[in-house]
This record gives structure tokens, C-alpha cells and sequence, in this order.
């Protein structure tokens, strides 16, 4: 089953865009899936504060 998606939209600083930019085509990824890692990894770090 496919996961569902939604549109989100925001602003962001522009170096960090092109940080993003280059970073994604270095590693030969999509911008948006760089983002997800990087969000799903912000929650996790934040998770294990909110346990101890």
C-alpha cells in the first residue's frame, strides 16, 4: 500500500536551499526525500528527549 502524501509548504533560508540543492545532487537524490530524512530524524532526536 502506498503511503500518503501531502502537500506542505513553507519558506526556508536560501543558503540552506542550495546547501540542500547541492547535497541532493551529490547523493543523487530528490530534494524532498533529503528533507523527510532529515525531519524524521529531528523527531526521533526530540522523541528521546521527551522519554527520559
Amino acid at each position: 500500500m502506498a503511503e500518503i502524501r501531502k502537500s506542505y509548504n513553507t519558506t526556508l533560508r536560501a543558503d540552506l536551499m542550495k546547501r540542500l540543492r547541492i547535497l541532493a545532487a551529490q547523493q543523487e537524490k530528490r530534494q524532498n526525500d533529503l528533507l523527510e530524512e532529515g525531519i524524521q530524524d529531528l523527531l526521533k532526536k526530540y522523541e528521546k528527549k521527551a522519554k527520559k
